[in-house]
């Protein structure tokens, strides 16, 4: 499984890019493994703003419908428009084509609840 040290994970099975005021947010590798084939997504409207633990979104797979978490405070401003037509990039390549939304991140954020990579895998074993 390919778990990038440069990002941040949750424990719900999100990743984080954070680039300056900019995060952008997807499943991990783990994730879509264990939801099997990706089918659908479903995200919310453009500035649209989540606080940390909120539900985002839900993710349909041929096993099951999850939700989808917002690791970090922030306000949407872009979603992977490209995954409407093809979901399945997420169980392709979950950390480039298959990212999910960006946000800009709130003014008083914060990464303390974002796990470093290595934590990530000893979280799932």
């Amino acid at each position: 499984m390919n778990h990038p040290k440069n990002l941040k994970y949750t424990s719900e099975h999100e990743w984080v890019k954070i680039d300056g005021n900019i995060a952008t947010i997807g499943i991990t590798d783990f994730a879509q493994g264990e939801l099997g084939d990706i089918i659908f997504l479903e995200f919310p409207e453009l500035n649209e703003s989540f606080s940390e633990g909120d539900v985002f979104g839900t993710i349909e797979a041929v096993k099951t419908v999850s939700d989808l978490f917002m690791p970090i405070d922030g306000k949407i401003i872009e979603v992977n428009e490209n995954l409407n037509d093809d979901p399945e990039s997420v169980n392709k390549d979950p950390y480039e084509e298959g990212w999910m939304v960006k946000i800009e991140l709130s003014d008083e954020y914060s990464t303390d609840t974002l796990l470093d990579a290595k934590t990530y895998i000893d979280l799932i074993g």
